[in-house]
């Protein structure tokens, strides 16, 4: 019986050669000279320092492009609200989220049984969701479907066997 894996995996290392490249333009640019602005990457957080909200808006756009560039999705962002630091500074937490929870594979096994497929079933494996069918071209035309809808992360089919 085929069947295939849904998943949601960020890159790690894509997210920290984006962190790098985006500390140095912050650091060669010139409307970021003396703002104090830096990106810090800790296990699955950003950290985010600036002098003033605008400046931090602008390093949150420069990060986002940069990652961008490496194909990680920005639906696997969450972004924290802006806190006031020491001396008058703004800083912000981008939280990395990996994997499907279980609300999320809640919403696309209701998706995938909404879909009608005969023989297609699906069912939540930690963080991640294995969908079998009897057809291989009902898969597909439902890993289709899935691609076309937005579920708030990122999704994978990973496993494709037959």
């Amino acid at each position: 019986m085929p069947t295939f894996d849904v998943v949601s995996e960020v890159d790690m290392q894509e997210v920290k050669n984006a962190v790098d490249q985006a500390a140095r333009e912050v650091a060669t640019r010139f409307d970021f000279k003396n703002t104090g602005s830096r990106v810090e990457l800790s296990e699955h957080d950003l950290q985010l320092h600036s002098s003033t909200e605008d400046r931090l808006r602008a390093l949150v756009q420069v990060v986002e492009e940069k990652l961008v560039r490496r194909n990680v999705s920005l639906k696997a962002l969450e972004r924290g609200q802006v806190e006031e630091a020491a001396k008058g500074t703004v800083r912000q937490t981008i939280s990395i989220k990996a994997g499907i929870s279980p609300d999320h594979a809640k919403r696309l096994n209701k998706f995938i049984k909404d879909l009608g497929r005969k023989g297609v079933s699906s069912q939540a494996q930690g963080e991640q969701l294995r969908v079998s069918g009897k057809k291989r071209d009902d898969l597909q035309a439902t890993i289709a479907a899935l691609k076309e809808e937005d579920f708030g992360v990122p999704l994978q089919f990973t496993n494709f066997r037959d």
